[in-house]
């Protein structure tokens, strides 16, 4: 919930959301220190560890539970009576995603110094992920020339919608053109997010591996979001259909739905997990980083603006509060509603 977003009601327009993100990440960067490295935060990267693996494989057709997700990453164990495959799937998905986040912080040998990213990085990306359930579920057409983290040698039919792939032997030159347009990006350019769009549509217009696109693709999004300083975008399942559909407009030269979708996606893994662990209780953050079950954001804007909780209002209309004072709010509440005694 990102209740800083317009003071009426309703949804915010779509300029709102790129100005509301780009003012977040410039508060993260100089108020808050950036991005911790995982080291410094493993849990909430180990909390969007499971969640982007669970929700991206699911994207893609597995039927693992999140509990199963957790239970095969945090103990090695394959809990229920699901393909191997779909085990697999999660388990290189999640190895892919700690080497992602470790790699767009603390970049080893395969990225090059001035870019965003390299092609090397790619192809290290699909052969994490992909390698564990090559190894027990191949694809059936491939040739040894097309195992995980090589490039496609087979065409590809047409995608619902009309898109069809680029022919294979264009795959290699074009992917290098690609890697040029993402070390092209500029963050501080107003539609950002749209220009992401562009780089994330082409790679799949590109589809440069047999199988696994899908999965590389929003990984290596999230590589160049965390490397640019910003949270990775999670696309959960329960919005697939809208993410596909939106994914066909921007095919279609038409970024803006999708542009929308992940700027709220990186908004709120900000919110969620980044800035509830590098905050301490007393530091003042946004108010939709402190709503919690009990409590959401709207309630806590307004107790702030009838002066109950305490908070201070920023020169672009957005309320920040603290862990701190948001726990006297609530102790404040319980008092009021307790009964009087005689």
């Amino acid at each position: 919930m990102n209740e800083h977003f317009s003071p009426g009601r309703g949804r915010p327009r779509r300029g709102e959301v790129y100005r509301q993100l780009d003012i977040q990440i410039k508060e993260l960067r100089e108020r808050l220190g950036g991005l911790p490295s995982p080291d410094e935060a493993a849990d909430i990267w180990r909390g969007i560890w499971y969640e982007e693996a669970h929700h991206s494989t699911a994207i893609e057709g597995n039927t693992l539970a999140l509990k199963q997700v957790e239970r095969l990453l945090e103990e090695g164990r394959a809990v229920g009576s699901k393909e191997l495959r779909e085990y697999m799937e999660v388990r290189g998905y999640a190895d892919a995603a700690d080497w992602v986040y470790r790699q767009a912080i603390s970049p080893n040998e395969l990225a090059h110094p001035g870019e965003i990213l390299t092609l090397a990085e790619v192809r290290r990306v699909h052969h994490a992920a992909m390698s564990p359930v090559w190894q027990v579920a191949p694809h059936p057409s491939a040739t040894p020339r097309e195992a995980p983290g090589s490039f496609r040698e087979h065409e590809i039919h047409p995608f619902p919608g009309g898109m069809t792939p680029v022919s294979w032997p264009l795959v290699p030159a074009e992917m290098t053109t690609w890697v040029e347009q993402v070390n092209a990006l500029d963050v501080a350019d107003a539609m950002f997010p749209e220009a992401l769009v562009a780089v994330h549509c082409r790679f799949e217009q590109i589809h440069p591996f047999l199988d696994g696109n899908g999965r590389a693709g929003r990984l290596i999004l999230n590589l160049v979001l965390v490397r640019l300083g910003y949270p990775p975008a999670l696309i959960y399942k329960r919005d697939r259909a809208r993410y596909l559909r939106a994914l066909r407009r921007g095919d279609a030269g038409e970024p803006s739905p999708l542009g929308e979708m992940l700027a709220r996606a990186i908004l709120n893994s900000l919110h969620r997990f980044v800035i509830p662990a590098v905050a301490g209780p007393a530091r003042l953050v946004p108010l939709a980083a402190l709503e919690t079950p009990a409590i959401k954001a709207p309630a806590l804007r307004a107790a702030a603006e009838r002066g109950r909780l305490r908070a201070t209002r920023g020169p672009h209309g957005q309320w920040r509060s603290s862990r701190r004072w948001v726990d006297e709010y609530r102790a404040s509440r319980y008092r009021r509603s307790d009964p009087p005694t005689r």
